[in-house]
């Protein structure tokens, strides 16, 4: 995902809708997230409208590539029911 995009009016607006998903995020600071977080925050907190909504607004393919690229390390902050969903959705829709 470019900068371009992730610092779209769309994204923003998104964030600032589910603001209580980023609790961990000083509420100054919450424009200023990384895609990397809004992707982890609505994946593990979201609900199923919110998903979609991210899927809409980033696509699924990149969605799916930054998930991967996140659980790819020894650690991983998505619970694990979640980890196993979005592993089959993601291998199903988004290649």
């Amino acid at each position: 995902m470019d900068l371009k995009t992730q610092d779209s009016p769309e994204i923003k607006e998104f964030i600032q809708q589910n603001g209580s998903l980023f609790w961990w995020v000083k509420p100054e600071e919450k424009m200023n997230i990384s895609i990397n977080a809004v992707v982890e925050a609505i994946l593990n907190y979201g609900d199923e409208k919110s998903v979609k909504e991210l899927f809409d607004l980033v696509g699924i393919k990149t969605i799916a590539e930054i998930f991967n690229k996140q659980i790819s390390g020894k650690r991983s902050n998505y619970h694990k029911r979640t980890l196993n969903f979005f592993k089959l959705y993601f291998t199903k829709h988004a290649q």
